[in-house]
């Protein structure tokens, strides 16, 4: 478990360990099930990290388990990386009927391809990645258990005393992307009930580190002067290494239809009350702009918390180290995640 009581992460190479740090429950559910693993889109922001606690959590579990990652690979260094944990990889364009078919039977499968920044110039493509594509994937793994990644933003906007959306609420997403995933829950949903898949959906909101995030966006922004918009004045958030674990230890967790899963943590957290934290931590000056709108895009993780446990770093420890990471020059992803977007054009 991460050591919580230290106050500065030091660089990329130990926070790539504690972003693939298993749960001992993750351990102990690798040498519970059996069978390899395939992590579709394994080169995206959390992919990598994700592959590597499987393989760290079935090593531990002393199983004898390949872990195989697919991508284009398209950005360096995600492949080297993945290969030197010990992931084996596979490059290749899912899209592409012939390499899809071409990929290795595994019993257990993790899908994290999709398409969200850059959806509202590239439309077609976006509803391909997130609509068409589940549909070949499921029709090739049809053998296997499959847990989907998706986003709160089926959702759409809920008032912010209302405690965040539940897996049960109605469904009113906004834009091309968010759209997209719901048509992507829906095309998941149709295989698994007709092959008779079992599978569990991930609606994720948001998985957060130094490089990338929520948090990183709202520290880098202080950090650099930049007034802070506060119209999507509301938010959640989840420490990277629990999302991963809580994704996996979902494997365990799969159904037909589809088990559906907010992954998040507990806090309804303010973009001006953070904001204010990260300027007081970094003794700089801190500006906003815009006003709080009553509602914004939050999730209710209570159903998955019975199964899965608190998440095992809270969002004022990922500031502390925020506020560090980023006065120290530490390294971004320099992606913004758009979060304070309230039209779902990303």
């Amino acid at each position: 478990m991460p050591d919580c009581r230290i106050g500065s992460i030091a660089d990329e190479e130990q926070l790539d360990d504690l972003l693939s740090e298993p749960s001992p429950a993750l351990v102990d559910m690798m040498r519970r099930i059996s069978g390899d693993i395939a992590v579709l889109g394994v080169a995206g922001k959390m992919g990598v990290t994700l592959a590597r606690m499987a393989k760290r959590a079935s090593d531990a579990a002393g199983t004898s388990r390949r872990v195989i990652g697919v991508a284009r690979f398209s950005s360096p260094g995600a492949r080297e990386k993945l290969e030197r944990y010990g992931v084996e990889t596979i490059a290749g364009d899912l899209l592409d009927q012939a390499a899809l078919d071409a990929l290795p039977e595994t019993p257990l499968v993790v899908y994290m391809a999709g398409m969200k920044f850059g959806a509202t110039h590239q439309e077609g493509l976006t509803w391909a990645m997130n609509c068409y594509l589940p549909g070949m994937v499921a029709q090739r793994y049809r053998r296997s258990r499959i847990v989907a990644f998706s986003t709160g933003n089926v959702y759409g906007m809920v008032p912010v005393t209302g405690g965040g959306s539940r897996e049960d609420d109605p469904l009113r997403p906004e834009g091309d992307y968010a759209m997209s995933c719901l048509g992507r829950e829906r095309i998941l949903e149709h295989f698994s009930r007709a092959l008779d898949i079992p599978m569990a959906i991930i609606r994720l909101n948001y998985a957060v580190e130094m490089r990338y995030g929520v948090l990183a966006d709202l520290a880098r922004k202080v950090w650099n002067g930049t007034p802070v918009d506060v119209r999507m004045g509301h938010f959640n958030v989840i420490w990277q290494a629990d999302a991963n674990d809580q994704s996996l230890r979902a494997l365990e967790h799969t159904n037909t239809p589809p088990e559906i899963l907010n992954v998040t943590g507990p806090e309804i957290l303010s973009v001006r009350a953070v904001a204010a934290d990260f300027a007081k931590r970094m003794d700089k000056p801190v500006s906003f702009t815009g006003q709080e709108a009553p509602d914004a895009l939050l999730n209710d993780a209570s159903k998955a918390r019975p199964l899965f446990g608190p998440p095992r770093v809270n969002a004022e420890q990922v500031q502390v180290w925020l506020s560090d990471w980023v006065a120290r020059g530490g390294a971004a992803l320099d992606k913004p995640t758009h979060f304070e977007v309230r039209d779902g054009k990303y």
